[in-house]
């Protein structure tokens, strides 16, 4: 049995001891590691060690199953998450052993196939991927609208389309309203578009390669034979293409482990499918199923608060979480008079809670269900000077200066990248306006090439004037030489060149209003050029693979600055996979968690599931916080709390600030921290709080 942590320490960020001997798993744990005569699906609650499971079972295909580690696929659903167990297996086993393993999210895995198989659909292996501000920019012109809120609901449409697999002739002739015939419309035309760029965005890559296996069987087996032994984790966020891209590629066989719960599916939204989990019942009907129920997180308090609340869901499977961590102190419930007091009241009580236990902020964490949320919180701890961590925060390749870096990238690696081609024609101006590029577009479209093959065509002479095509094909012929040296070049030093070539640095003080910003921005793109340096001599891939590599990375390799102490403020989804000492779970109300828009689509299962993932972040200590009245548009509501308060037990429960309850400082706390202040100074203090 595991001792409790003792709330005066300093607390660990790891869901079981590391380096534990595979002795020291659990009986689920080795069934689930030992198990290969066929598919196996492992339902892993909250905690419970389900990484320890794929990276062990890994070690135990290569050497106990004697599988060479290049026939085995790990697939997971972030880039954080692939480089974790990457690491993990690292140090369980030697390079040699794991030479050739594949660790990857779905896209990456996407994009390996599509490298080797481009050619059986029309590409070439040099095509583009475009981002999500790329692909809404196409979907923008399409429309004839700068709408955000309407671009956004089209090309979520096209997205959750996409993952279902569902062609856009298909979309546009089952259309049951005009909003769906536009959305098949934009559709199809968007398709082409991307077809005609050479492009693909993220749905893509995953998409196609479903649908080249299901019309292509020899490829389809090639594959099979490559990834012999499939790993799954989070199989609960699934949608149907992934679904059946897994399908595929354990066609007959079913040998793959898939982890899940799904108890956390909380990715609908995005096209998920929790019924993915009972679906391998019927498509596999040898399937065998292992629970993992045992948690090396939680205390009892919050496992029996988080069960509570997630027992008022139908079970597709039924488990229960426990834990040998002890009972803990139970969860504190904390009515607020509005959002400002909230805010406050959190805030305060984290400093008087790390005050007396001799903590550390890192400990710390305020979750939300929607990122407006966090505003009235960074103040309060910025009035405070309390240092914190923003979840999800911009990306090092979302920066404006490494998005043009990368368009010059991108058109090197792709001329008919159409986006990256005007991105990087007008950074810097080089004279050519926007009257010369429509009639660019004109002339391209007309002939049905991209932008960069109509630039060099003789008749596009009669269109353009001599002083706009001069610089016009001037930056056609960089491009091309770029295009030459990079296939032999190292990737570092030769964008190094371009970048001072095409005078960006003085661009960048020219454009930006200080020079403070101009020269962050610079540091940046230097940054970047050694990352790039690094990466080609490290995996010995030119400018041209690399540039496909990085379209599907969401933040640098190796920028890991090590941790820092500051509270850490997350979206309940960004939170999940997460864990922290002290959650204080805030906005628990009716209308904000469940949010209203999801009660009234009947998503509430949902919106319970993301509860539970919030309740199941905490290890020692979890505070939720709700407020009598909140301002929305301008006016004051009156709000109740959440239903899922009413759901946890009450004996699990201290409610604080409403009547009949404790203040939200109480005698006994304050008791508890004159004790705690005075064993701290040695005894000097006194229980009348004199000296």
């Amino acid at each position: 049995m595991q001792p409790q942590q003792s709330l005066s320490k300093p607390y660990h960020h790891y869901s079981q001891p590391p380096n534990m001997s595979t002795a020291q798993l659990n009986p689920p744990q080795r069934a689930a590691i030992h198990y290969l005569d066929g598919p196996l699906l492992v339902l892993a609650g909250a905690g419970s060690g389900k990484t320890r499971v794929i990276t062990h079972k890994i070690a135990h295909l290569i050497r106990e199953g004697q599988m060479n580690a290049r026939h085995i696929a790990a697939i997971t659903f972030t880039n954080k998450a692939a480089k974790e167990m990457l690491e993990r297996v690292g140090k369980l086993m030697n390079t040699a052993e794991i030479r050739g393993l594949t660790v990857s999210t779905f896209h990456s895995l996407g994009m390996q196939i599509l490298r080797q198989e481009a050619t059986h659909l029309g590409y070439k292996p040099q095509f583009s991927i475009l981002d999500s501000h790329d692909a809404s920019k196409i979907i923008s012109d399409l429309l004839g609208t700068t709408s955000k809120d309407e671009i956004r609901k089209v090309q979520s449409r096209i997205s959750l389309w996409k993952n279902q697999l569902l062609s856009p002739e298909h979309t546009y002739q089952q259309a049951a309203d005009e909003w769906e015939s536009l959305c098949a419309r934009t559709y199809l035309s968007y398709q082409s578009t991307l077809i005609a760029y050479q492009a693909m965005d993220f749905d893509d890559l995953i998409r196609l390669p479903t649908q080249l296996f299901l019309s292509n069987a020899e490829i389809r087996q090639t594959w099979q034979h490559k990834l012999r032994y499939l790993l799954i984790d989070e199989y609960q966020d699934t949608n149907t293409c992934q679904y059946q891209l897994v399908q595929l590629l354990t066609e007959g066989r079913g040998m793959f482990t898939a982890v899940g719960d799904d108890d956390q599916s909380i990715y609908a939204w995005r096209g998920a499918n929790v019924e993915n989990l009972q679906r391998l019942q019927s498509d596999f009907p040898t399937l065998k199923i292992i629970k993992l129920e045992q948690n090396y997180r939680s205390t009892g308090r919050i496992l029996r608060a988080a069960n509570a609340v997630i027992a008022n869901n139908p079970k597709l499977f039924e488990k229960k979480l426990w834990s040998e961590l002890g009972l803990g102190e139970p969860i504190h419930a904390i009515q607020c008079k509005d959002e400002e007091h909230e805010a406050e009241t959190v805030v305060q009580r984290l400093l008087a809670h790390k005050f007396e236990n001799r903590s550390h902020f890192r400990d710390y964490a305020i979750l939300y269900r929607g990122n407006y949320q966090a505003r009235i919180f960074e103040q309060a701890l910025r009035n405070q000077r309390i240092p914190y961590q923003m979840a999800g925060g911009q990306s090092f390749f979302d920066k404006t200066e490494i998005k043009d870096m990368l368009a010059y990238m991108r058109l090197i690696t792709n001329p008919d990248d159409d986006p990256a081609f005007i991105r990087a024609l007008t950074t810097p101006k080089r004279g050519v306006g926007a009257v010369s590029l429509e009639k660019l577009g004109a002339w391209a479209g007309e002939r049905h090439k991209s932008l960069f093959a109509a630039a060099s065509e003789e008749g596009l002479r009669q269109q353009i004037q001599a002083a706009q095509l001069e610089p016009l094909q001037q930056f056609c012929d960089f491009i091309q030489q770029l295009q030459q040296r990079a296939r032999h070049e190292d990737a570092g030093p030769l964008m190094m060149e371009m970048m001072q070539t095409i005078h960006y640095e003085t661009y960048l003080y020219d454009s930006e209003d200080s020079a403070r910003v101009a020269e962050s921005k610079w540091k940046n793109v230097l940054e970047m050029i050694n990352w790039l340096s690094r990466k080609s001599e490290d995996s010995g891939k030119n400018l041209m693979e690399l540039t496909q590599t990085i379209a599907l990375i969401t933040m640098l390799e190796g920028r890991d600055e090590g941790e820092v102490d500051a509270v850490h403020m997350s979206t309940l989804h960004a939170a999940k996979g997460l864990e922290y000492p002290h959650v204080f779970l805030v906005g628990s109300e009716e209308g904000i968690l469940p949010h209203s828009e999801s009660v009234d689509n009947g998503m509430l299962e949902e919106e319970r599931r993301l509860m539970y993932v919030g309740i199941t972040r905490a290890q020692y200590s979890l505070t939720l916080t709700y407020c009598l009245k909140r301002k929305r548009a301008g006016d004051w509501q009156f709000t109740d709390p959440s239903r899922f308060i009413g759901e946890i037990h009450s004996d699990d429960l201290l409610h604080f600030g409403k009547p009949g309850a404790e203040p939200i400082v109480s005698k006994s706390e304050g008791k508890s921290r004159l004790a705690n202040l005075s064993a701290m100074l040695g005894g000097k203090v006194d229980k009348g709080g004199h000296e």
